[in-house]
């Protein structure tokens, strides 16, 4: 680099918080697209997902990790062990707490293994949105006790709120470095992963309790067919049971129509293309505790 040019700051973030604090609906704002699903549901998230924010002299990689959570399956102990790796391998973190809870054990937990990392951090109150003033006061001052050191951010990922401080803080953090992904990438998930998150992301939405955690999407082909640039795409919906399966079909079909024709919604909008989208439900019993059914998912 010559005396001339500004240098460039990049590196990666992990996003840390408990399930369902609102890590995803970060990461996609900040990122501009849809790289990662968004539920109300715990374990939305099961794998690592790279969302890349770019601008001027800088690039920040925000590693979009599953919540921390006590593994008790196949399923639940890849997640965490990709959270527990992520901290080994990262320039900073994000510790995010949610403001529409009381904090408790688990956010202690972050904290404290954050803090022992030695990584740099940044703490952040996310979705001070859905909670009074007085509350966002309290939940503040609980969090901050919990990092003991540096100041905790108010913020609302949903809608925008405290995002710019927030980024301002970790760009502070990142070292001079290379550009790691191509000017105007957003995520390095593979088309057919992120297909199969947006069905499942509808998955989860039609299906609400009933079977939230029992569901898994594998996308077995995506092929644009030559003439009229329409892409066909064949995805296949698991269930763990054989009592599962009719919830997710649904009377007449209905709840696996919705599901296609909210995710087809989706896809188009990713790939900017007509899309048909043929989906079919088997059964892959108790795949959470098959690690080959794991592997295969996420």
């Amino acid at each position: 680099m010559s005396m001339s040019e500004t240098p460039f700051h990049s590196g990666f973030i992990a996003l840390l918080g408990r399930p369902n604090v609102g890590k995803s609906t970060l990461v996609n704002r900040l990122v501009g697209s849809k790289v990662s699903i968004v539920s109300d549901h715990p374990q939305t998230t099961r794998r690592r997902i790279s969302g890349v924010v770019g601008g001027p002299g800088f690039q920040l990689v925000l590693l979009d990790l599953p919540g921390f959570q006590k593994p008790f399956d196949s399923l639940t102990s890849r997640m965490q062990a990709t959270v527990d790796s992520a901290l080994s391998e990262v320039d900073a973190a994000l510790v995010m707490f949610n403001a529409a809870e009381d904090l408790g054990g688990g956010d202690r937990f972050i904290a404290e293994a954050t803090v022992a990392s030695r990584v740099a951090f940044v703490c952040v109150l996310n979705k001070v949105d859905a909670v009074s003033p007085v509350m966002c006061s309290r939940r503040l001052a609980a969090a901050e006790q919990l990092v003991g050191e540096g100041r905790v951010t108010p913020m609302s990922a949903k809608r925008g709120d405290g995002v710019g401080d927030t980024v301002a803080a970790l760009m502070a953090l990142m070292p001079e470095g290379p550009r790691y992904f191509p000017e105007g990438a957003t995520s390095d998930q593979p088309l057919e992963l992120l297909v199969a998150e947006l069905v499942r992301e509808q998955a989860l939405r039609v299906a609400r309790d009933e079977l939230p955690h029992a569901i898994a999407v594998h996308v077995d082909e995506i092929r644009e067919r030559p003439g009229d640039g329409l892409v066909e795409i064949d995805a296949l919906l698991y269930v763990e049971s054989e009592s599962q399966k009719p919830i997710l079909i649904g009377k007449g079909g209905r709840t696996i129509k919705q599901i296609g024709s909210a995710a087809r919604h989706e896809i188009e909008t990713v790939l900017g293309a007509r899309v048909f989208l043929s989906l079919r439900v088997k059964v892959r019993r108790h795949w959470r505790r098959d690690d080959a059914a794991v592997e295969r998912f996420l």
